[in-house]
């Protein structure tokens, strides 16, 4: 019994420090965006949870058939830095970002300031259905950073994104609400509800490094004590 503390410290530091360099974490998605949004196109939102920038080059996403094989490029975005969040949306181009940005964010925002990054993906075989469907990102060798899946989506205004801020990887199911986790009305369009760019669950690496000191201090303490 003596040496289930250390133990259990260890554990958790091994755990946390996976965490914070975990990386990628898709934190919102909304599947209803293409038929209910001004912008008329689906998005979802990536979240660097980790310690350091992380290149996306080559990145691509899939849904619920879950292939790189089929999976379309995420374009206009290289880098996510730590602890940034970004948007996908899904446009040819790119060309729906300039009204995804003055519904959520006003006239007066652009990407650098008042708005997220934002990047985007188009082709066939994508499409987030309203009746449940999946996220899956890739890195450029195929393999899977992050996943989601999510059931029916909301239907009834004001349409309110998922909200995945804990960043977890599996089935999310909780719908973004005013003041809870960053979430707001659209600027200009009281029927969307969503914190796109912002992410206030996930622990920002600094707050993992603080941790990791702190259980470390707490490991060496326990040590000192059962060492004598």
């Amino acid at each position: 019994m003596k040496n289930t503390l250390p133990h259990m410290i260890a554990a958790l530091i091994a755990t946390v420090s996976f965490q914070a360099n975990a990386a990628i974490a898709i934190t919102e998605v909304a599947p209803w965006g293409s038929g209910d949004a001004p912008y008329e196109a689906d998005w979802f939102e990536l979240t660097n949870t980790g310690n350091s920038a992380i290149d996306i080059s080559g990145w691509r996403v899939d849904d619920s058939s879950n292939a790189f094989a089929t999976a379309l490029a995420l374009n206009g975005v290289t880098n996510i830095g730590a602890g940034q969040s970004v948007i996908f949306i899904e446009s040819a181009g790119g060309a729906k970002i300039p009204s995804f940005i003055e519904t959520w964010f006003g006239s007066n925002a652009a990407p650098l300031n008042a708005a997220p990054l934002i990047g985007y993906y188009s082709g066939s075989g994508i499409g987030l259905s309203t009746g449940g469907d999946a996220v899956n990102i890739f890195n450029a060798a195929g393999v899977r950073q992050a996943f989601v899946s999510f059931g029916a989506a909301d239907s009834v205004s004001p349409f309110q994104t998922f909200d995945n801020a804990a960043g977890v990887n599996g089935v999310i199911s909780q719908l973004s609400v005013v003041g809870v986790n960053g979430a707001f009305v659209a600027a200009n369009d009281a029927l969307e509800i969503g914190s796109p760019g912002t992410i206030a669950a996930v622990p920002e690496p600094e707050s993992y490094a603080m941790l990791l000191a702190g259980l470390g201090l707490m490991g060496a303490a326990s040590r000192k004590r059962l060492s004598k």
